[in-house]
């Protein structure tokens, strides 16, 4: 008896001390691959606010990336940070990070932080997304959500596909955190 109690409590001490630690946790303490295999921590962009897309080459919506790289040179002198993660997640992006930069670069010009291809959903979805779903009971629906983060890396908002990440919904929400 004394050792079912034993590890009871061990138990449930260490689900305590994991829930307070992702309690702690923010947008800053992520990293991942950027599409040209650098590790990208995202502890360097602290204290900016921080525009997340998942994003694929093959998608529907692929000619948002025009509209983000509006939206990063509309904002490129001040300190907002954009991201796109490249995912398969939907079946619509290259497994390839040369192929994924042939559309980003030669037909976007994309000039923001663009990672190699991660998951955004499921069991296997990367530890950001599995965050932001677990701190915030958000997860991309399809290609192309966005997720707006505070300089605290905080979840300030999120959009669908449908928003074009140049909408005055989404700049609206930028010009407050800047």
């Amino acid at each position: 008896m004394k050792i079912r109690f034993l590890l009871v409590f061990l138990i449930m001490f260490a689900l305590r001390n994991t829930l307070i630690a992702n309690e702690s946790m923010n947008l800053y303490d992520f990293s991942f691959e950027d599409i040209d295999g650098n590790q990208v921590n995202l502890e360097k962009f602290m204290g900016k606010p921080v525009l997340i897309v998942n994003t694929a080459s093959r998608c529907g919506f692929t000619p948002q990336y025009a509209n983000l790289q509006n939206l990063f040179l509309e904002y490129k002198d001040s300190d907002l940070t954009i991201i796109a993660t490249t995912s398969n997640s939907f079946s619509q992006e290259y497994n390839n990070s040369d192929d994924i930069k042939k559309i980003c670069l030669v037909n976007y010009g994309v000039g923001f932080v663009t990672s190699s291809p991660m998951n955004v959903k499921g069991t296997n979805a990367h530890p950001i997304y599995t965050w932001i779903s677990n701190e915030y009971n958000k997860s991309p629906k399809w290609n192309f959500y966005k997720f707006l983060f505070n300089r605290n890396g905080e979840l300030v908002d999120t959009w669908s596909s449908m928003t074009k990440p140049d909408s005055s919904k989404i700049t609206k929400k930028i010009d407050k955190l800047i």
